[in-house]
Order: C-alpha cells, then structure tokens, then sequence
C-alpha cells in the first residue's frame, strides 16, 4: 500500500476513539473493534480520505446504520487534539464569533435585498425570442442588456431592468430571464450621484423610447437595440 502522509486522524466510533498518524494504524485500530468488519474496500476509503483534500469530517460507513466518525488534524496527539476542540467550541460560544460567523453567513440574497440607494450600472443576459427569417421560425438567443439606472438597491436593480424589457415593444414576450443571483446578472454601484463625465460615457444598451422614466445618453439617430441608455 502508497500512503501519502498528510495529517494526523481522530477516530472515533461510539466509545471507542484514537489518534493515529497513518492509514495503517487507523486500519489496527478499527480492527479492534469487534463489529466492524475490515477490509479492501474499507480501507481503501480510508485512504482516500486520508490522500485527498477534504478538510471536513469523514463518516465512514461500517454497518446499515452506523458510522465512523474521521478527523484530520495538525495535532500531535490526542491531548492537543481535544485541547484545540475545545477552544473552538467555547468560541462558538462567544458573542462577538458569532456576529462573525453570522456576517460570514450571509447569503446572495441578502446582499441583494440591502438597501442601498444611488445609481448601478447593471448587465443581464437574458434568454431573447428572436425569429429567424430563413426559416419563420422562432429560437431562444442570448441577449446582454447593460444599463446605468437609479435604484433603492441591487434586487430592485434586477427588478427595474426585469420590468423595463418585459415592457418593451421589441422584447417577445415568451423571452426568458435569469436569476438575480444567478452569474448571469452582474451589477456595479456607482455612488448616490453620477457624475458628468461618467454620464457622458456608454453605459450600454439603450431602452425603449416612450419609457418616461428614461434619459438617453445617445442621439435618436443612432438608437439601436445594442446601444446605450441611463434611466433613473
């Protein structure tokens, strides 16, 4: 058997429990366990586990409904070993890891639905209808839309732009969109106001003309579906 040394297991079934340094002395150790039958295919996971890079706990299956329970650690011993669990739990227990961890826990979601009012510059690829003149038939084609646009935060920049093609003429109303926490929607918060320079810059594609809500950054000579436009 090739062992690649990669840190130190804590074993544990029911009472039972050991530290060992290698795949060869959790094999011994599990072979003291009467219940638990050991062989090839058992070990073999073992040592995946021990050769891979998984740094959560293992439960290794030994019977229909029990497990042993595999840690890898840096420890050099058992004493160490349950000297640095312990920590850890009395900073679970500490207010001020928790309001980290919670912080850490924070989900797309959450980042979306914070207020934060001003302008984005925002892009969604969106699934569009088109129809395809060589044959009169219809097919799904992925459209980018980008635009600056004022908005009381990032989901309700997601729903403005959502909302503005869903209501434009040229948007097929069978046309498909994406999840805002999806990759296929990416925005940048630009500041509460917008400055000169960066409003005289392409902020791309340009909306539908009788929306009231819209400021064209482009002459009406040039609209085109690809072009640019602000709307606040």
């Amino acid at each position: 058997m090739i062992l690649l040394h990669f840190m130190n297991l804590y074993i544990r079934y029911f009472a039972h429990e050991a530290f060992v340094k290698s795949v060869d002395e959790a094999v011994d150790f599990l072979r003291t366990i009467p219940e638990i039958k050991v062989e090839q295919p058992l070990i073999n996971r073992i040592n995946a586990f021990y050769t891979g890079t998984s740094i959560y706990p293992y439960h290794l299956k030994v019977s229909f409904n029990n497990y042993v329970i595999i840690i890898k650690s840096d420890a050099e011993s058992m004493e160490e070993f349950k000297d640095q669990q312990k920590k850890r739990e009395e900073q679970k227990n500490d207010p001020k890891h928790a309001a980290v961890v919670t912080e850490r826990r924070r989900t797309i979601q959450d980042i979306l639905n914070e207020p934060r009012y001003g302008w984005y510059e925002a892009s969604l690829t969106f699934k569009r209808v088109v129809l395809i003149p060589e044959t009169s038939k219809f097919q799904y084609k992925d459209t980018l839309f980008r635009v600056r646009l004022k908005a009381q935060s990032p989901m309700d920049c997601y729903n403005r732009i959502v909302d503005h093609l869903r209501n434009r003429q040229d948007v097929d109303s069978r046309s498909q969109f994406p999840s805002s926490k999806s990759s296929n929607f990416f925005y940048t918060y630009l500041g509460e106001t917008l400055d000169k320079a960066a409003a005289s810059e392409p902020a791309p594609q340009e909306p539908v003309e009788d929306d009231p809500d819209i400021k064209d950054l482009i002459p009406e000579s040039k609209r085109t579906f690809s072009e640019p436009g602000l709307f606040n």
